[in-house]
């Protein structure tokens, strides 16, 4: 039996006609995109929803994760999917996910990039893969691959589903147009019982608390070797690390070592870019202020001078942590929303953060009241914060320690969204087309 139309809503049908419209701009789209380090050259003809490998035989589960962050909190359900001799399509759409994505991915899954949001190019996409299950991770809605995809009755489940205050906040505006989305998905799986009210709200008909996948993922890896040398480079040294920090934060904790040198000899600052084409530049801002500078991206290791050590690669976060004594989340002074302070928790770090952390807003409050993080309210407060931390060892571990505790007590997503995920599963292994169980 052929879906059901629903309806779009004027804005919907709107933007369906201006993006097949737009079209003819693509290429220079890819181009630019191209000269920016943004796009694979030899695989552009994927944006456009041409597949570069053969559809596998069988039931298909295709994933879709817009970034390296999202892609990182769901490969723990890929690999469970995967093991159950279900094969998988993954998508993104940057050059980053799709090179950690060749590293990560197990044996039964692909990966591909996620086509450009216009109609001709997205049933290109589903008519190559004809997927029979669609798994979208947090918050990525591109309109025109959710109306095509449901249009051809596949159904389709929101993992790990992520609604900001703000976004909603806008998104009630547009009801209309966000109802119509919503309501095309099978499930909603959210995050927090906050994301599940607000996709409620706005029109998804079923929805489920599962919790959030990112509590669940393991500590990230450090290669040996190299944890090896840097931590025999550094010795009995000091550390503080930036991680995923966003512009505008690497001017504030190069300032935050400047002054905090003197108190402690010899303290190596270690900043972790959001986007490690960035390294170069905070390289100059720190050289400006004549502070010694080291790029990991040059095979740089840090030496007894150094003062700031940039790890401008991808993939090492895990590394970083392992260094570093006090560790800043980025995306958290600048109004970013906070990045993941999951990963440094679980590795045993003192973690401190900005006021700006609406992306985990309830993750950040249970550190905080848990005394398993410390909150800045702007950049001035990070030398007193940083000198506190480095001077006493009993509140670092205590800090450290009921930041791991608060995180661990947490998990448990990945188990409630595989059992939430079961019933499609269990469709597919049974040869069903298409099942809705």
């Amino acid at each position: 039996m052929p879906p059901v139309a629903k309806r779009l809503s004027v804005i919907l049908r709107s933007y369906r006609l201006l993006s097949s419209a737009a079209i003819p701009l693509a290429p220079l789209l890819m181009s630019y995109r191209l000269r920016r380090g943004k796009e694979v050259a030899e695989r552009l003809p994927e944006r456009r929803g041409r597949g570069r490998m053969m559809r596998p035989d069988g039931p298909l589960v295709w994933l879709h994760g817009a970034s390296v962050g999202e892609l990182a909190s769901v490969y723990p359900l890929i690999e469970r999917i995967c093991g159950q001799n279900v094969a998988m399509l993954v998508t993104s759409g940057t050059v980053t996910s799709a090179a950690l994505a060749a590293q990560r991915l197990p044996r039964g899954a692909a990966h591909q990039f996620i086509p450009l949001d216009a109609r001709p190019f997205v049933r290109r996409f589903l008519d190559h893969w004809q997927p029979d299950l669609a798994l979208l991770v947090e918050s990525d809605l591109w309109p025109n691959l959710i109306v095509e995809t449901a249009n051809r009755g596949v159904p389709m489940v929101l993992v790990n589903g992520r609604l900001s205050d703000s976004s909603y906040r806008r998104w009630r505006y547009l009801p209309a147009t966000i109802g119509a989305l919503l309501e095309r998905f099978d499930l909603v799986l959210a995050r927090t019982t906050d994301d599940g009210r607000r996709f409620s709200d706005l029109g998804a008909p079923r929805v489920i608390v599962t919790g959030n996948l990112k509590l669940d993922v393991p500590a990230p890896p450090a290669e040996p070797e190299s944890l090896r040398i840097m931590q025999f480079a550094i010795g009995k040294r000091p550390v503080v690390a930036a991680a995923s920090t966003h512009a505008g934060e690497e001017a504030a904790i190069i300032e935050t070592h400047a002054r905090l040198r003197t108190e402690f000899p010899g303290l190596l600052t270690i900043i972790a870019p959001r986007h490690p084409d960035r390294g170069p530049g905070i390289a100059e801002i720190a050289t400006a202020m004549r502070l010694k500078t080291a790029l990991r991206s040059r095979g740089d290791i840090p030496t007894p001078t150094t003062d700031i050590y940039i790890a401008d690669t991808m993939g090492e976060l895990g590394l970083v942590y392992r260094l570093a004594n006090v560790v800043f989340m980025g995306g958290s002074l600048v109004r970013h929303g906070g990045q993941n302070p999951i990963e440094p928790a679980k590795l045993g770090a003192a973690i401190v953060h900005g006021p700006h952390v609406w992306n985990f807003t309830e993750l950040y409050a249970a550190l905080d009241n848990a005394e398993g993080a410390v909150a800045v309210d702007e950049a001035d407060d990070l030398p007193g914060i940083f000198s506190r931390l480095l001077r006493d060892e009993t509140i670092r571990a205590r800090l450290a320690d009921n930041g791991r505790k608060t995180v661990n007590a947490l998990a448990g997503a990945l188990d409630r969204t595989s059992q939430a995920l079961d019933p499609y599963l269990m469709q597919l292994r049974l040869g069903a087309h298409h099942g809705r169980p």
